[in-house]
């Protein structure tokens, strides 16, 4: 039975002394020289303001190609480097003990992408100093700097052109001269009979023209617009490992995960961070971000572009296959299996397999395989008729096994044996949040179903605002479960389930206010780029 009162010769036998650390110098040790707090503070500050301030609002000023954007990269390595220099004082003016390389990892990321956003730049350079036009300032800034020119090529993503073609650019310089050749002719020509077999030779020209452009350009048009999601995407992802920074910035400076806890205490974050991150993306989804994918409960502009629930169900599928094998870490070999690693590993292995299940479910050609018993079993004329009529329901996605893995790993958690009440209390928590979204998702599925979407524009059901509330403050007290975190609050007195569902609650209301912050400033930057002159929009 789990025990109500801390017992602390047993901690100490499993566990060993709590050592000291950067957290107890600066607020438990009485010697005031070695303590610098501030220095800690400003360090968390200048860190945190670069990475959920200056980055995520450059990422919105460079999806519409805005002239500040160079600012807010600045301001972004401005205050990396007073954060670094911050946390490099304080380090030197305390006693040594224990520092992670996360933080220098992250930095040289975002160096390689902005160098790379730089050498992107320098081609644009020299693509534009060789197209042999006069130069004129700005031309070159909107050409070079904010790489607006390929608007009129048609490539209107956030990220185009981060590989140019000059030999597209030139093709379409001579169609369009071309096209204007057959103009001139037209208007010369008026009141007299159109000189056909001129008019066709023209036309032949254009269309030369034309298919020796696109087949000049399709291959490099296909390999700029892999790099240019794959920098998109990356870009993003610098936003979640600021995230990954501040809790390795935790464990460091409260001296947590040493020893024989490291492999636990990495379990909690690493898995309720993901959950945390994927409720802040849910809630990104629900005020409309991603809806050109079709990812925003509506309609799916595209009849290409992949389901959320696909992208789901493979995170979910590698989560599971990785973490399968990772249970035994820390066991020697020939070591029995426990309860604890048996209940872990079977629910990796239903991530693993659930995802594989999701992304059939997803797939188009498996859909395809599991009509045709319908489509071979009915005469052909019926058929042809009703090709063309899909039912309502496949204009989106209704794939429960996303929700069906969470909900089940809740429920399962919530049932979870500990070594004391306290803990037992908060996994059951966590647990139930986690099993509310499922239930929240369902519901999102139900309603949909019901009156499928029939706009591109977001739908935004209220059943997923909520969902994915509980998801990521389920996320965050899944953080908080941690056997360090719960030990250090039964020792000051502070197990409390509701402090703690409070804070959490506090702390995923402020996270979600800066989700809507940053997708609302973007909007406003596309709002204000729709109505702005052409001229200011393409060089």
């Amino acid at each position: 039975m789990p025990k109500l009162e801390l017992n602390e010769t047993e901690i100490e036998m499993w566990t060993g002394l709590t050592p000291s650390s950067y957290y107890t110098i600066d607020w438990e040790e009485p010697d005031a020289n070695t303590r610098h707090p501030g220095l800690m503070v400003a360090h968390a500050v200048f860190m945190s303001t670069a990475f959920f301030g200056a980055l995520p609002i450059g990422i919105a000023l460079r999806s519409v190609k805005h002239p500040a954007h160079p600012v807010a990269v600045f301001s972004f390595y401005a205050l990396c480097v007073l954060g670094w220099a911050s946390g490099a004082l304080y380090t030197k003016m305390t006693p040594n003990m224990w520092h992670g390389s996360l933080g220098w990892v992250v930095l040289f990321f975002a160096a390689t992408l902005t160098a790379i956003d730089i050498f992107a730049g320098i081609h644009r350079c020299i693509a534009y100093l060789r197209s042999g036009d006069k130069f004129n300032l700005k031309t070159f800034w909107q050409t070079v700097v904010l790489n607006k020119r390929m608007a009129l090529g048609g490539l209107d993503a956030e990220y185009t052109s981060l590989v140019q073609e000059p030999e597209e650019y030139e093709d379409k310089q001579a169609a369009n001269n071309t096209n204007e050749r057959i103009r001139h002719h037209r208007r010369s020509s008026e009141g007299t009979v159109f000189d056909a077999e001129s008019a066709t030779s023209s036309m032949d020209a254009l269309n030369n023209i034309k298919s020796r452009a696109h087949d000049s350009s399709s291959e490099g048009t296909r390999l700029a617009l892999i790099g240019n999601i794959a920098f998109a995407t990356a870009e993003r992802v610098l936003v979640f490992a600021g995230f990954a920074l501040v809790l390795s910035g935790i464990v460091v400076y409260t001296g947590g995960c040493r020893g024989d806890r490291i492999n636990i205490c990495l379990a909690h974050l690493i898995k309720g961070g993901i959950f945390w991150c994927y409720g802040l993306l849910t809630f990104a989804r629900f005020l409309g971000s991603f809806a050109e994918f079709g990812w925003a409960w509506n309609k799916s502009p595209s009849a290409n572009a992949y389901s959320a629930e696909f992208v789901e169900s493979l995170v979910i599928f590698t989560y599971g296959a990785s973490n399968t094998w990772m249970e035994r870490f820390g066991a020697k070999a020939g070591d029995p299996y426990t309860t604890k690693q048996i209940q872990h590993i079977s629910i990796a292995v239903m991530f693993w397999f659930a995802g594989l299940i999701g992304m059939g479910i997803e797939s188009r050609r498996i859909r395809k395989w599991l009509a045709s018993s319908t489509t071979t079993s009915i005469d052909r004329s019926r058929l042809h008729k009703e090709a063309s009529v899909e039912p309502p329901s496949y204009t989106g996605s209704f794939n429960p096994f996303p929700a069906l893995v969470i909900g089940v790993t809740g429920a399962a958690m919530a049932a979870h044996a500990q070594a004391y009440v306290f803990e037992v209390q908060i996994h059951q928590l966590w647990g139930n949040l986690l099993v509310a979204f499922s239930v929240l998702r369902c519901f999102t599925y139900f309603f949909l179903w019901v009156a499928p979407p029939k706009s591109v524009l977001p739908s935004r059901p209220p059943t997923e605002a909520l969902g994915s509330f509980f998801l990521a403050c389920g996320g965050l007290v899944f953080m908080l479960s941690t056997e360090e975190v719960s030990i250090a609050a039964m020792r000051r007195g502070r197990d409390d389930v509701m402090m703690f569902l409070n804070v959490a609650v506090a702390m995923t209301c402020f996270a979600f206010c800066w989700t809507i912050c940053m997708v609302g400033f973007k909007g406003w930057l596309k709002a204000r780029a729709k109505l702005a002159p052409a001229h200011r929009i393409i060089a």
